[in-house]
């Protein structure tokens, strides 16, 4: 059994709730990197439309769809995954122990999507093993886990 040491974690913002929309955990930053920029273009090209299907690589389950309301956070999304110098800056930060992060807003519902990788040992801010953004006593993956946006 290999070590997962990377976790990538896709949340939203809205309304005052924060909702757990995804993540992963594998060995390589590079695979982190890898599936945050697959969830990132993948939720610019659902906007207005449905998701393309899920990814069978490495059993890694997509995330689930969120509504824009604007074109702001697509164009963020898809602006970041295509830039080569700010991929070059994420796999950076990883390789540096800190957490490769990127949070779009949807300002016409002050909707905000964020997407984060890290090293399992950096644990400043979240609990290791705990998905970022997810209540602390809420389960996750309980029945009770509120609706996608």
């Amino acid at each position: 059994m290999r070590d997962l040491d990377y976790v990538a974690a896709v949340t939203a913002t809205g309304g005052g709730r924060t909702v757990w929309l995804g993540g992963i955990a594998v060995p390589h930053r590079r695979l982190v990197l890898r599936w945050l920029r697959r969830q990132a273009l993948r939720l610019a090209d659902g906007h207005g439309r449905s998701l393309p299907p899920g990814s069978p690589w490495l059993r890694a389950r997509d995330v689930r769809p969120v509504t824009f309301h604007g074109t702001d956070a697509p164009e963020g999304l898809r602006a970041w995954a295509g830039d080569e110098g700010r991929q070059d800056e994420a796999i950076c930060a990883l390789e540096s122990g800190h957490p490769a992060l990127l949070t779009v807003v949807d300002p016409a519902v002050g909707l905000r999507v964020t997407l984060v990788g890290w090293s399992v040992g950096w644990s400043v801010g979240w609990p290791v093993g705990w998905p970022v953004g997810w209540p602390v006593g809420w389960p996750v993956g309980s029945a009770h886990q509120p609706p996608p946006y």
